[in-house]
Formats: C-alpha cells, sequence, structure tokens
C-alpha cells in the first residue's frame, strides 16, 4: 500500500471515565489497542502522532506526542494541537480505542479528501468524525469555536469545505460496523476481545 503524503493522528487525550482505567493498552487480541492502531495507521503514513497522549505511552510506541494547544477542548483540542504540529497539510484523526481499524479505510478517506478542507465519514445524519481528515486550512475555524466554547468537532463543518464520504464507498472495502466499533466500557472491551479471537479463528491465526 503507498505511503500518503498526510498524517495519521491517534487521539489519546480521553480520561477513560467509562472503563474506569487507562485503556490505551489494553489488549485486544495480541496487543494493546493503540499499538493495533498505530501498525494499521504506519501502512499508510510515514508520520504518525498521538495527540493528548502521556510521553510514556509515545516512549512505549517510538512516536511524537502532541500536547494541547487550547486545552479543555476534548478531541477537537486534540485535532487542532495536531495540524499545527504535523509537517503534512492533511492529518487523518483517529480514536487510540479503536482496534479493528483498517489501513484500507484510511487511506480511502486521505484520498477523498483531496481538494477539500476535511472529508468525514457519513451514514445520513450520522458523522465519524473522529475517523476523518482533516487540513491545516481547517485551523482558523476551529480555533474559533474552541475559544467559543463550541467544542463538538462538527460545530466549525459549516465554515470549511466537507466531503461528505457516503458509508457505503467505506462498506466496499470493509466491514464498517467492525472498523468503528469503539471500546469505551468493559462490556465494550469484552465484546472487542470475542470479535478479535473470531478474527483469529477465520484467518487460522
Amino acid at each position: 500500500m503507498a505511503i500518503y503524503e498526510a498524517a495519521g493522528v491517534i487521539l489519546a487525550g480521553g480520561k477513560s471515565r467509562r472503563m474506569g482505567s487507562d485503556k490505551t493498552f489494553l489488549e485486544v487480541g495480541q496487543a494493546g489497542m493503540i499499538q493495533l492502531v498505530a501498525a494499521e495507521l504506519q501502512k499508510v503514513f510515514k508520520e504518525i502522532l498521538i495527540a493528548g497522549g502521556s510521553e510514556e505511552t509515545g516512549r512505549k510506541l517510538g512516536l511524537k506526542v502532541v500536547a494541547d494547544l487550547i486545552p479543555g477542548g476534548g478531541p477537537l483540542s486534540g485535532i487542532h494541537a495536531a495540524l499545527n504540529a504535523a509537517s503534512h497539510d492533511k492529518c487523518l484523526v483517529v480514536p487510540c480505542d479503536m482496534p479493528f481499524l483498517k489501513a484500507e479505510l484510511a487511506a480511502l478517506m486521505v484520498s477523498m479528501a483531496q481538494g477539500y478542507d476535511a472529508a468525514v465519514p457519513t451514514d445520513g445524519v450520522y458523522f465519524q468524525p473522529l475517523f476523518a481528515v482533516y487540513d491545516k486550512s481547517c485551523i482558523k475555524a476551529i480555533e474559533q469555536a474552541l475559544r467559543a466554547g463550541r467544542y463538538k468537532v462538527v460545530d466549525f463543518y459549516p465554515q470549511v469545505r466537507v466531503n461528505y464520504v457516503n458509508e457505503k464507498l467505506l462498506r466496499e472495502l470493509a466491514d464498517t460496523g467492525k472498523a468503528f466499533f469503539n471500546v469505551n466500557t468493559p462490556t465494550d472491551l469484552q465484546q472487542a476481545r470475542v470479535m478479535a479471537r473470531e478474527t483469529g479463528r477465520k484467518t487460522g491465526e
């Protein structure tokens, strides 16, 4: 798979309140979730950043950690910091708790962002703003949203050119229900581990 002229960004600044402990390195299958995410992104990007994670997380993965420039805005603060720090104009952002992420989907999203400020998967009125591509051209609009206390990622979309990517396109490459599965709670973690075992049996691992 080609290495794209864009950066991969792993959002790792969450408090993991629903999990009850730091979920970054909780194992699903053979590795910690953030390790699985990083491995898929490395198939697509040379530059990978961790937004909001600890320096210890960065050391374990051998990746650069980017601190929030405007703290308190949740994932939007992480996206803002990564766009400012990246050496590429475009960044694909993904959460650290999406263990079944597929490199093919990451590559498709980058290609769909060409000529736009952002590319976001959508299924009707439902968006995937945390599996999306953002350009440095979004920085001003994001800063305005953060300083106004508007922290929902989708709130700045009206100020930029967004390519809303129909999830049907993504489903041609992968099972998006599985690829977009987030692990937020102990129940989610248990389900993810079952899914990983089923995948392993199917592939003979």
